[in-house]
């Protein structure tokens, strides 16, 4: 088995490929450059230093989401283009689902947060028994408050994770009432060598879907379409304040 897992949700671009049983070659990059920059000539360089050609590739995995709205578009384009060109399956991994594969085998509950802004966070909470990876609430985007609230009525001690950590530490430390950590700096954000070991248990388990069927999820509106069904209804409620002036004005006419 060779899998190429391609990791585009957030700041992090992350490119792997992985055999059945080792990380072959990562390439990680976590600073302010667009995806469209970076994606391409970092799959190239691992194709490069490895030799190995990505037609011999038996699955494509992508972070599908929840993230950011541009980077998981240029993921899914990436990943879709690949797959039709090399006529290759896809493995759709949720993106917090794989940011806690980075603790592996931790008993704590692990709790991704990424930064969704407006107070809010794309989390889900989840385990280990022994080596096995359990969801134990599935992905969502909440506010901070709400994980935290729900983290506090389990009573189990949880370690937190993800690019949400800087901009939520505060609160969390003054509001969590469980043991709590927070992952150090090499295993707190995405990288695609845990995309791909998370990916080859889905791969396994025949979770796959073709390029044309892959769409990211976003779990949320864009701002864009916020702001436009937020227009929408000021226009709805305008057009209902001047009708309703006008009914006055016709009735006091009568």
């Amino acid at each position: 088995m060779l899998l190429l897992a391609i990791e585009s949700s957030g700041l992090v671009a992350s490119i792997a490929l992985m055999t059945e049983d080792k990380l072959i070659g990562e390439y990680t990059t976590n600073f302010k450059k667009t995806h469209s920059q970076t994606l391409l000539p970092m799959m190239d360089e691992v194709v490069r230093m490895t030799g190995i050609s990505l037609e011999s590739v038996d699955a494509i995995v992508i972070s599908g989401g929840p993230g950011s709205f541009t980077g998981l578009r240029i993921g899914a384009a990436t990943a879709k283009g690949l797959g039709l060109a090399l006529n290759k399956p896809l493995v759709n991994v949720p993106t917090v689902d794989a940011l806690a594969y980075n603790l592996y085998g931790l008993e704590q509950v692990i709790c991704p947060i990424m930064d969704a802004r407006r107070q809010q966070v794309y989390t889900g909470l989840y385990t280990f028994e022994g080596d096995k990876f359990r969801v134990l609430c599935e992905e969502k985007a909440v506010g901070i408050g709400d994980i935290v609230q729900e983290i506090n009525a389990m009573g189990k001690p949880v370690v937190f994770l993800g690019d949400g950590v800087p901009v939520h530490r505060a609160y969390i430390e003054e509001n969590i009432q469980v043991e709590c950590h927070f992952a150090p700096p090499h295993l707190n954000a995405q990288r695609a060598g845990a995309l791909a070991a998370l990916g080859k248990i889905y791969f396994e388990e025949g979770r796959l879907e073709t390029a044309d069927e892959h769409v990211p999820e976003y779990l949320r509106l864009s701002q864009a379409e916020r702001e436009l069904m937020e227009r929408r209804k000021r226009e709805a409620q305008e057009r209902q304040k001047g009708e309703a002036q006008e009914e006055v004005l016709c009735g006091s006419g009568q």
